[in-house]
């Protein structure tokens, strides 16, 4: 019947090759190893303060929506933000607050892969925040998370004094409550009776005049080493100041000022511990906080704008933080860089006198001699851990070193 031949030379083009053909594209699709997509990148985090907000800011390589909840971790409030999948870039581990509302900020990576941002905030401080999101330059998106203290909330109970043995009479079930409800409100305890006070151990003996260098090696033993070279090297306390309740908790800060670098001013700030089994804390921070350009100006100035006036003169408050605050901030990283690079032996002197430790110091000069990067607006780094040491990038560059004594 015609070319038999032919026909199964039919047979294997038509019927036997396309069978051939799946088969081997499903031989090689199971040998392909599957490779999703990467989640995106969590690129940079800030954290500023803009009138009365505190501004959260971070920058993903594309579009992606936080999960932001609060929550309370053994006693202290707490706002999260959590990037499913997310990957984290070239983040901080740990950020400065605001010493009003955040106290700082925290970021971690999950197990099962994400980004998650935590910002620990002072108890008893009411607060309200709000979230943004907009796109940014080549296809990044821009998330903000806004804090600011809530103005409709009762004025709160000064937190500084000691506390008080709970009368079972007057608040029967806890005593540790700084507010009482009452019939439904939210009123302040009766006060307490007065009771002497033991002698506060903090206060300087009598050779250590208050206001002096004494006084600072006496509060900070840790740090003597660098308050005696900071006394070597010409620095004067030029203000210091009381805190709080004398002879019960008694915080001190002070202002140092050398007349060889106008530009720099070292300050200190000594918390006691309020509570027992907490330890004292010494804060001691070297800042280009003294200059005096145009661009200092404007940014002392814009920082102080409410949410109002941002308002009237922007679209929004991401136009002000992008096309105010940034080019700024830029501007201000180049003009710290060149008076930092210029007081080079007081920086790397400062660091070395603090971690004992001529590595630390080159290392924070490695960070500080690098190209300033107009896409960022900064960055804090930890450069040491005992004592902890930051480098802050971000605004007027400073180095802070924190000493903890358990006395």
């Amino acid at each position: 019947m015609g070319r038999p031949g032919f026909r199964r030379l039919l047979g294997v083009k038509f019927g036997i090759f396309p069978a051939v053909l799946v088969l081997l594209t499903q031989v090689a699709a199971a040998q392909t190893p599957s490779r999703s997509a990467p989640g995106p990148e969590v690129r940079r985090m800030g954290l500023s303060k803009v009138g009365e907000n505190t501004l959260l800011t971070m920058v993903l390589d594309r579009r992606a929506e936080p999960r932001v909840l609060s929550r309370t971790v053994s006693g202290k409030p707490q706002l999260v933000v959590e990037f499913p999948q997310a990957r984290a870039g070239r983040l901080p581990a740990r950020l400065e607050g605001d010493e009003l509302l955040v106290e700082q900020v925290g970021t971690e990576n999950l197990p099962g892969g994400g980004v998650r941002i935590v910002l620990d905030l002072y108890p008893d401080q009411p607060y309200l925040f709000w979230r943004q999101s907009r796109p940014g330059s080549a296809g990044q998106t821009i998330f903000m998370l806004g804090v600011k203290a809530d103005p409709a909330a009762p004025p709160k109970v000064a937190q500084m004094r000691p506390p008080e043995i709970p009368d079972s009479s007057l608040n029967p079930g806890s005593g540790e409550s700084e507010l009482w409800k009452k019939e439904g409100e939210l009123v302040a305890p009766p006060p307490a009776p007065e009771r002497e006070s033991e002698p506060y151990r903090g206060l300087p003996p009598p050779s250590a005049a208050p206001g002096s260098f004494s006084e600072l090696k006496h509060l900070m033993p840790k740090a003597g080493a660098l308050l005696q070279g900071l006394e070597t090297d010409g620095w004067r306390v030029s203000e210091a100041h009381n805190y709080d309740r004398p002879g019960q908790r008694f915080s001190r800060d002070f202002l140092l000022s050398n007349p060889r670098y106008p530009e720099l001013a070292v300050k200190v700030v000594y918390l006691p511990a309020n509570t027992p089994n907490t330890p004292n804390i010494g804060i001691i921070s070297l800042a280009i906080e003294n200059l005096n350009s145009e661009a200092a100006g404007r940014y002392r100035n814009m920082r102080q704008w409410s949410f109002s006036r941002i308002k009237q003169e922007y679209e929004d408050i991401g136009d002000f933080f992008e096309d105010a605050l940034k080019p700024l901030r830029v501007k201000l990283r180049e003009e710290t860089q060149t008076l930092a690079l210029r007081y080079a032996p007081v920086l790397e002197n400062f660091v070395k006198r603090a971690c004992q430790d001529p590595k630390v110091a080159e290392r924070v000069m490695g960070y500080i001699k690098e190209k300033v990067n107009k896409r960022f607006e900064g960055v804090q780094y930890t450069v040491c851990e005992n004592p902890l040491v930051l480098l802050n990038l971000v605004d007027f560059l400073y180095i802070k070193v924190y000493y903890v004594d358990p006395r």
